[in-house]
């Protein structure tokens, strides 16, 4: 860790990452020089290659051929490029296809047929030789020449709803070394219901076919760990040929929102990742790295940046690589002017220390032809060209170290990968994933300003934090709620969200009354959950679910309004020790929502002295640069200028880093449709 550290601060001291992904393997014609001279003219420092091109670099097993590779290192010197290699391993040639049936995945519905990427067995002996053996004969090409800076570990890595019978008899042989009584297991995992029983591991059945939940998320979550390890695998093999100064990173991805259509274009980045577990994998890495897609136009938000963001830069608790963001791509992507610059400081403000588009030139042919990059199909300078070099020269005017930001938040978004799996099989409602409840949690936050990391529930350090909250946060282990009690006990605030503290690690509910554990620290119970027909809180309907709370030591703040269930509370708060317990135990209006957040939250931020008082779609992002300032990001994510008073109280007032412009207590900062102000003190 103290290696990766260094790594981490020898990165941060270098200057800001901008640029894009390029693949001169896809171009209609060779052009290299070209591109990087318009690169060079857009302010660009930093091309990703590689990562998708196996069966360019090895087209036959055992030959190969780094034309591409060698092409862009020696042209990237002259024009100030840095290289970032990815190692090529996500998308499998047909010749290692056709070599072995088992090296493509075995789902649910069968066998994948050849073509798409990200469909190989992360079990399989014969793909983990040949992508082990590609990833040592690029990085024998590659790691030495002096422009390449680092490393990206495959993409976008998951599971790939492995279910083929190498990963089942590995799970069988973990359970097996977890279980000397083999009736023991049954008993952990109940598997007494319906004549389930195993009372021998070799009747141990097909895991796709199991109606046990505990035991299909225990198997979801063994999947996890080894998409988790096979990126450990592959920085092992990297560490082995990469310099000090060289970094590990890795492109996470989020669950992908749809819009409908199962098809490239559509969708965005949402919620937390179902198919890895992040920060296991972060382990990996000497920095993160991740891709962000959102809505654009009238629909652009900021939220999922911030999301996005927020959960990355956690990993590590650093600053981290937008690996991938868009730049224009297809027709729900194609941005309004100013609005490319609103979202890279946006990016910034999060805490990237690198912003690099997907990609620089649009593809020609193939499943991804109308996700459009920096260049349209004909390949000439545009407006989106043109929008993105005055990003890339104004960031290299302004300079990294004024830039930059660490982020040190006081609230805390508890997120669970176990309980996204376990509200797959018991939803809170046929509408609302887990997913949806954390989004509508963090975007309630987001509106109101209110920053906060969000982190792994099982491996948070509460103690870093003056406010936790919960949403939907079903499994959790008794040494987490026994910690959150202390938690508010010793002056801290939670808030405890439906459906949370339901059942312990095995996906089993407890026996004790709900909120499981923590009863007391929120002083309600509740033991009934009914559907929200004609019911209302705060003078707003609630959705999807109400638990019939009954406060005991809490008080009262929202009663559900509703001819039978008046009697029990929507929202709670109470006095626990130092601290205070909030209960939220239904889907409110999110404008009630709001308003009991920033009760709640009032006095974690009343000493935070922001420049700006506001709100949603003026969004505030604050830290601390390298220069030890104190920066305060103001966006516009609105289609019509806007004016906020500056209510700084330090006589000295604050400077726009942008303009130059200084401000006092009661001036108005005018921010256009889609703009920015950096605030610096």
């Amino acid at each position: 860790m103290l290696l990766f550290n260094l790594i981490r601060r020898t990165i941060m001291e270098n200057e800001f990452l901008y640029g894009c992904a390029y693949y001169p393997e896809y171009m209609p014609y060779e052009r290299i020089d070209e591109d990087f001279a318009l690169m060079q003219k857009a302010g660009m420092n930093v091309v990703r290659i590689a990562e998708s091109t196996w069966s360019t670099l090895e087209p036959k097993e055992g030959e190969y051929n780094f034309y591409h590779i060698d092409e862009v290192l020696k042209r990237a010197g002259k024009y100030g490029l840095k290289v970032i290699i990815g190692t090529p391993t996500y998308a499998v040639p047909s010749w290692l296809a056709k070599l072995d049936k088992k090296v493509l995945v075995h789902t649910k519905n069968g066998d994948v047929k050849y073509g798409k990427r990200q469909i190989f067995n992360l079990l399989s002996d014969t793909y983990i030789f040949y992508g082990g053996r590609i990833i040592r004969k690029l990085l024998e090409h590659t790691a030495k020449h002096p422009q390449v800076i680092g490393f990206q570990i495959d993409n976008e890595t998951k599971h790939y709803d492995n279910f083929g019978a190498e990963i089942q008899e590995a799970f069988i042989r973990l359970l097996k070394s977890r279980y000397t009584d083999i009736e023991e297991f049954n008993k952990d995992f109940g598997l007494a219901y319906w004549s389930n029983s195993i009372h021998s591991w070799e009747d141990f059945p097909d895991i796709s076919g199991t109606i046990n939940a505990s035991l299909a998320c225990e198997f979801e979550e063994f999947q996890r760990d080894m998409a988790v390890n096979f990126l450990k695998m592959q920085a092992e093999i990297v560490n082995e040929y990469k310099k000090p100064e060289q970094f590990i990173t890795h492109n996470f991805d989020f669950e992908w929102r749809k819009f409908g259509a199962d098809i490239a274009q559509d969708g965005y980045s949402y919620g937390i990742q179902d198919g890895i577990h992040h920060l296991r994998a972060s382990d990996a890495l000497t920095h993160a790295g991740t891709d962000i897609y959102h809505p654009t136009g009238f629909q652009l938000t900021g939220a999922e940046i911030a999301f996005c963001g927020d959960e990355i830069r956690s990993l590590t608790n650093d600053n981290y690589f937008v690996l991938e963001c868009q730049s224009q791509a297809f027709k729900y992507w194609c941005p309004f002017p100013k609005q490319l610059r609103l979202h890279a400081f946006s990016h910034i403000a999060s805490g990237a220390d690198g912003v690099m588009y997907w990609n620089w030139h649009s593809i020609h042919q193939s499943f991804e032809t109308y996700w459009k990059g920096i260049l349209s199909h004909d390949l000439k300078p545009s407006r989106i060209y043109n929008e993105i070099s005055e990003i890339g020269n104004e960031i290299k005017v302004l300079t990294k170290e004024k830039l930059c930001i660490k982020k040190k938040n006081r609230i805390a978004l508890l997120v669970d990968t176990l309980s996204l799996s376990a509200l797959k099989w018991f939803p809170i409602d046929k509408k609302l994933s887990y997913n949806d409840v954390v989004r509508y949690m963090y975007d309630s936050l987001y509106e109101e300003n209110l920053e906060c990391d969000i982190i792994f529930s099982e491996y948070a350090n509460l103690d870093e934090y003056e406010a936790i909250i919960c949403p939907a946060l079903y499994c959790v282990s008794k040494e987490l709620t026994t910690k959150l009690d202390s938690f508010v006990k010793n002056g801290g605030i939670l808030i405890g969200g439906f459906r949370s503290f339901v059942a312990d690690r095995r996906v089993s509910v407890y026996t004790k009354t709900l909120p499981a554990g923590l009863t007391d620290c929120f002083g309600v119970h509740y033991d009934e959950f009914t559907h929200t027909l004609n019911m209302g809180a705060g003078g707003k309907e609630v959705k999807y679910v109400a638990e019939l709370v009954t406060a005991d030591t809490a008080k009262e703040i929202h009663p559900y309004e509703h001819i039978y269930w008046n009697n029990y509370s929507a929202v709670t708060c109470n006095e626990y020790g130092r601290g205070k317990a909030y209960y939220i135990a239904s889907y409110l209006d999110k404008a009630v929502l709001k308003d009991v957040l920033r009760e709640a939250l009032k006095e974690v931020y009343k000493e935070q002295n922001l420049p700006v008082q506001t709100a949603f779609p003026v969004i505030t992002r604050r830290g601390v640069n390298e220069l030890n300032e104190e920066l305060t990001y103001v966006f516009n994510y609105s289609c019509k200028p806007v004016e906020v008073e500056i209510c700084v109280e330090d006589v000295k007032g604050c400077t726009d880093a942008i303009t130059g412009k200084s401000y006092v207590k009661g001036d108005k900062l005018r921010l256009e449709d889609w703009g920015v102000a950096v605030l610096v003190g």
